[in-house]
């Protein structure tokens, strides 16, 4: 005999709604601040091994921009020093023995001037006149100095130097003055003008000129040396000269001189190209390029190292961090955190800590280059760029250094780490 089964009407209505509440619970969703402040409670709990797992990292960052910082600054003085040596300069004359002589055209300076890559331009020319010290000497003596007219431009040009005085300029371009190059004013007996005592005169041809100043030795134009410069006005009023540089001396772009030596002759004197020589670039040149290639991959293979070393050392501290907070982590499972939360948690403190140990190690690279580059007397020099990868390859390490020790911590079951002692 089968016994009739009562179902209570309410119960079943309690189970539904039971259920379906169940049903209609989510699992919470933490906003980015909430995770940041997740990612912050371990740092904040242990403190002393933060600091010791940030100054990993940021030893990293700090020699990163060391051995990036010091060999760009001694890269910087040792082009400063070559580049002294004429890197960038080139010297156009017409070819020796021409039957009639090449006549430069008189605007030869701003007609190579108008090359994109030409920084500066300057012209000479020789007045074929003779210099003596007095007029008593023997008027064929010369003294083996060249009389040359030159423009304004022609020191900086040149890297030059005036030892005393001052140099031609606008407002000396048409008086009888001179400057004498360093061994010019050795053999004429004149080592400095003297200021508050009478001007010291040469005579140029049958004019007098007054010096007003004398220059240091010129490496880039040993011939500047013996030359006494005058004006380009004054050699045309006084010394018969025709207006016709016979030097023209151009400063460009190093990355680009092969190129503007290739097409100074056509710009000079179009109409025939091969009678006029141009001085090749400077050995140092190529010397410069070399040590800048040596540099470069000095700079990838030291920051390499230092970056690995840095990463390293943060995906060893974040491992151990999950193996000794496995409890907190089950805990927070239990309590209804999801996988998602938990790698976020540890990736976020894998990445401040990162972070901030890149911070303190861009600034301490910085300082550190810079009181070495001013103890050594060089300029300092701190590429933006690396102090930019310093910041970013922080972060980048402590993401690829957070992703396994985040994955492994996710994976845990509430029981599993709560099972941990």
């Amino acid at each position: 005999m089968k016994r009739a089964t009562i179902t209570d009407p309410r119960a079943s209505t309690d189970a539904h709604t039971s259920t379906d509440a169940y049903a209609s619970v989510r699992p919470g969703r933490l906003n980015p601040a909430d995770v940041l402040r997740l990612g912050l409670l371990g740092i904040r709990t242990r403190r002393l091994r933060a600091t010791l797992s940030a100054l990993g990292i940021s030893l990293g960052i700090a020699t990163l921009v060391l051995v990036t910082g010091i060999p760009a600054s001694s890269q910087r003085a040792l082009d400063d020093r070559l580049s002294a040596l004429g890197t960038n300069l080139l010297r156009a004359h017409p070819q020796p023995d021409q039957k009639p002589p090449v006549a430069l055209p008189e605007a030869a300076a701003e007609m190579a001037a108008r090359i994109a890559p030409v920084t500066a331009t300057g012209q000479v020319a020789n007045t074929h006149q003779l210099v003596h010290r007095s007029d008593r000497t023997d008027p064929a003596d010369g003294l083996g100095l060249t009389v040359l007219a030159a423009d304004h431009d022609l020191l900086k040009v040149v890297n030059g130097r005036v030892r005393a005085g001052k140099f031609l300029d606008a407002a000396t371009d048409g008086l009888p003055t001179a400057v004498l190059g360093h061994e010019a004013a050795a053999r004429l007996g004149i080592t400095r003008p003297l200021p508050g005592r009478q001007a010291q005169q040469i005579l140029v041809g049958t004019t007098w000129f007054t010096v007003i100043g004398v220059l240091d030795p010129l490496p880039l134009a040993p011939d500047l040396d013996r030359s006494v410069l005058v004006g380009w006005k004054a050699a045309k009023q006084n010394l018969g000269f025709d207006g016709h540089p016979t030097v023209v001396y151009v400063k460009a772009r190093e990355d680009a001189i092969e190129a503007v030596s290739s097409v100074l002759p056509a710009t000079l004197y179009p109409q025939l190209p091969g009678l006029v020589q141009v001085s090749r670039p400077s050995d140092a040149l190529a010397a410069k390029r070399a040590a800048s290639s040596a540099f470069s991959s000095l700079f990838l293979g030291l920051a390499g190292v230092a970056l690995l070393v840095g990463g390293i050392g943060v995906a060893n501290t974040m491992y151990i961090s999950v193996l000794e907070r496995r409890r907190e982590i089950g805990l927070r499972r239990a309590l209804g955190a999801n996988r998602g939360q938990i790698r976020g948690q540890f990736l976020t403190e894998s990445v401040v800590l990162s972070l901030l140990g890149g911070l303190a190690g861009t600034l301490i690279g910085t300082l550190s280059t810079i009181a070495y580059a001013v103890y050594q007397g060089w300029h300092p020099v701190v590429p933006l760029t690396v102090l930019t990868a310093g910041v970013a390859g922080a972060v980048v390490i402590g993401m690829l250094a957070g992703v396994y020790p985040s994955v492994r911590a996710s994976r845990l079951t509430p029981t599993q780490a709560l099972a941990t002692t």
